[in-house]
């Protein structure tokens, strides 16, 4: 499903022939976070049409610049599904051109034609870039994460 634009920047699904460059923005992603989080099956879950893990890429001039991964899930809060954007990454080379805005936009449009009571995230507190994009859509709600590791 193809939903939003902004101005060059169309964001979509993505199919099978995404992958190398789904995998070269994770590895940025990875790398931006100090993180090494295996990939494991998420590119699997992300085209399984009964996964709940699903993702949206963003394209700019034809090139795949950034994608979100996100969780819909059923919460206590509502009988309507929430989504959690748990993954946003635009690649270092296309930051400030609204890719990151583009796709959060992108998955508010979506929500509300596929009825979803919200969408949430977290970011780093530290992560000013970010913090400033997502202050453009609704303010930090001041809740704590906390974060136990099993595994």
């Amino acid at each position: 499903m193809e939903t939003g634009s902004s101005s060059a920047i169309r964001t979509r699904d993505p199919v099978p022939e995404d992958e190398p460059v789904w995998r070269q923005l994770w590895t940025g992603y990875n790398a931006f976070y100090g993180a090494t989080v295996p990939e494991e099956a998420t590119w699997r879950r992300i085209l399984d049409p009964a996964s709940c893990l699903f993702a949206r890429l963003a394209e700019r001039d034809g090139a795949v610049v950034g994608f979100a991964c996100a969780v819909l899930h059923p919460g206590t809060w509502s009988v309507e599904p929430v989504c959690y954007l748990e993954d946003l990454f635009v690649d270092p080379g296309a930051r400030g051109a609204g890719v990151g805005g583009a796709l959060i936009r992108d998955l508010t449009d979506l929500g509300r034609t596929c009825g979803w009571k919200r969408l949430y995230w977290h970011t780093r507190a530290d992560n000013g870039m970010a913090r400033r994009l997502y202050d453009h859509f609704t303010e930090a709600d001041g809740f704590v994460r906390y974060t136990l590791v099993l595994r």
